[in-house]
Parts: structure tokens; C-alpha cells; sequence
């Protein structure tokens, strides 16, 4: 059974959006350009076809993907006022052990991305660390190169 995702409201609500695009104007395009590419001949060495192809495959993973996501997730509630602990959906800036500049994380799934700013999940090594901990506490994590400690400097929504 794939993982429970928590996404926030506006995570779901873009999610939902995104699979509406895709499986209407998304495969539409993509008919057309396989059609388009089939007309200029031998599909054996059209390369039209065979991209037009392959981002078909990858449209249609990013449909089965998304669609898993949204049957198994659950919306959570951003909490309103101060933040104690780090919880799904909260930001927190962090300090590795030995580093002066602090980094800034969102706590939740993936398709929480944004530009400006790095995700980590809760189920990873580091945002399993990282949940319940409260600013000051520092917390330690297997990494693939030994036991990293980090520093929680500020939590907020």
C-alpha cells in the first residue's frame, strides 16, 4: 500500500489542478503531436514520434503518480498562532554541527516544493529527527557518511 501523504490545502488543491490539466489539454497536445509526427512517415526513424512518445510515457506516470498521491493523503490543518515543535507543514531553520549559516527546511511531502525553499520528508532520516524537537534542541541522524547532529533555530508556520 503506498505511504499516507499530509499535504496542506493548497498542496491539494494544485495537485488537483495539475491532474485536470494533464488528463484533458495534457493527453490532447500530446495526441496531436503523435499524430502530427505519424504523418511525416516511417515511424522507424522518426524522431518526432519517438519524443512525442516518450513524453507521452512521462505525462501518463506523472498522471498515476499524482492520482496515488491524492488517494492516499490527508489535508492538514496549518495551525494558527506560535509553533512549539516541529510537526508536518512547518518551516524550521536548522544548523549543522560545525556550520555557522543556518538552513531553512519545510517539513512535509515533496510536492510541497517550492522555489524558495528545500522540502525534507518526515519519513526521512532527517525530518524523523527533526518531529517533536523544539527550538534549542539539537537532534542527531544517521547519514550515508556516519551520524550527523543539527541544531533547531526557529520553527514557524
Amino acid at each position: 500500500m503506498p505511504e499516507m501523504q499530509q499535504l496542506s490545502q493548497k498542496a491539494y488543491d494544485r495537485l488537483v489542478a495539475e491532474l485536470q490539466d494533464l488528463t484533458t489539454r495534457g493527453r490532447i497536445d500530446i495526441a496531436r503531436k503523435i499524430e502530427a509526427a505519424r504523418e511525416l512517415g516511417d515511424l522507424s526513424e522518426n524522431g518526432d514520434y519517438h519524443a512525442a512518445k516518450e513524453e507521452k510515457g512521462k505525462m501518463e506516470g506523472r498522471i498515476m503518480h499524482i492520482e496515488s498521491v491524492l488517494e492516499n493523503c490527508e489535508i492538514i490543518e496549518e495551525s494558527s498562532g506560535d509553533v512549539d515543535a516541529v510537526t508536518p507543514g512547518v518551516t524550521v531553520s536548522i544548523l549543522y554541527e560545525g556550520d555557522d549559516t543556518p538552513e531553512l527546511l519545510l517539513v512535509g511531502s515533496i510536492e510541497e516544493k517550492r522555489e524558495d525553499i528545500d522540502v525534507v520528508s518526515p519519513g526521512s532520516p532527517l525530518g524523523e529527527a527533526l518531529l517533536g524537537g523544539k527550538i534549542g534542541d539539537t537532534v542527531s541522524f544517521e547519514a550515508p557518511h556516519g551520524i550527523l547532529k543539527v541544531k533547531i533555530v526557529s520553527i514557524e508556520n
